[in-house]
């Protein structure tokens, strides 16, 4: 469970207004203090794992205190479609020690399984599903990975509904909660329900046990239809700037607010979006984000 500071829950921010994981010319100059120092300007209470940031807890570690920030999450590509748990867990023990080892209390689980090549740069119309009857055993997996990793490293699971993966219609959502046990969270990200052309509302009211990791972002609504009409890809959408901080784009907040307030949701929110940081000083950006996330949610 997050720490929370005088009755209000933290506030992350993700590196990727910085510098983007994938997109090699966003961020090329980017470093790990410029992000750090910004976050921590900005009034923020921690990060998400970057690129720009050690691989060792130690160094991390020392690394964050000096601004001082917490370590709130981290991205790992799972591939449970295709591993066995045992091969997932191998795959995932580095990681799962330095989240562990840095204070995170959760792991973002994203499947990169069941993708086609250079998925991020091809049409969106060009992803692949999960059947039915592949939905029932890549379930049994999840849940027997989710159950180990809490075991083993003291780690939440957070599973990432996200363009492009297994889990991106509403669908698809309910079907691998469905498929799961309440041991596999659920990681709820406001632009990619948006963006996938569901209300997020709808992960609240039927999975709101189940989110423990909220990714706060906006959808810039012209960018989007511009996305599906051309059948874009995902990468394409970034660089067209289809994703914004939370107030600069067409989603609306508030009842993500009153969810939180109401049902005594402890984990961390992040404020998250890929971003050209070159369109903005990225230290703007993530203030004014940090000021629309005090007025909406109180905190």
């Amino acid at each position: 469970m997050t720490q929370v500071k005088n009755n209000q829950l933290p506030i992350a921010i993700s590196p990727l207004s910085w510098a983007n994981e994938v997109i090699a010319e966003f961020g090329q100059d980017a470093t790990a203090d410029m992000c750090l120092s910004g976050a921590k300007v900005a009034g923020y209470d921690g990060v998400e794992m970057s690129r720009l940031f050690p691989h060792t807890a130690v160094e991390l570690t020392a690394l964050l205190q000096q601004y001082p920030l917490k370590h709130a999450s981290g991205w790992h590509s799972g591939f449970l479609t295709q591993r066995s748990v045992d091969e997932e867990l191998a795959a995932v023990a580095p990681f799962a020690i330095l989240l562990r080892d840095t204070g995170a209390s959760v792991m973002v689980y994203g499947e990169c399984g069941n993708m086609p090549d250079n998925a991020l740069d091809i049409a969106m119309s060009g992803r692949l599903t999960l059947t039915a009857a592949q939905i029932g055993a890549y379930g049994d997996r999840l849940t027997a990975f989710a159950s180990e990793l809490q075991s083993r490293y003291g780690l939440g699971l957070a599973y990432h509904h996200h363009l492009m993966m297994v889990a991106e219609q509403l669908d698809e959502v309910r079907a691998v909660m469905a498929a799961t046990g309440p041991v596999v969270g659920l990681l709820l990200d406001t632009g990619h329900a948006f963006s996938a052309g569901f209300d997020y509302q709808i992960l609240l009211e039927e999975f709101g046990e189940r989110i423990n990791h909220i990714h706060l972002k906006d959808i810039r609504a012209d960018v989007l239809q511009q996305v599906r009409r051309d059948d874009l890809s995902f990468n394409d959408a970034v660089r067209k700037g289809m994703f914004a901080v939370p107030g600069d784009g067409a989603i609306d907040f508030a009842p993500l607010a009153q969810f939180v307030r109401a049902s005594g949701y402890q984990g961390w929110m992040v404020v998250e979006a890929e971003q050209d940081p070159s369109r903005e000083p990225p230290e703007i950006t993530v203030a004014r984000a940090r000021q629309f996330i005090r007025h909406t949610f109180a905190m």
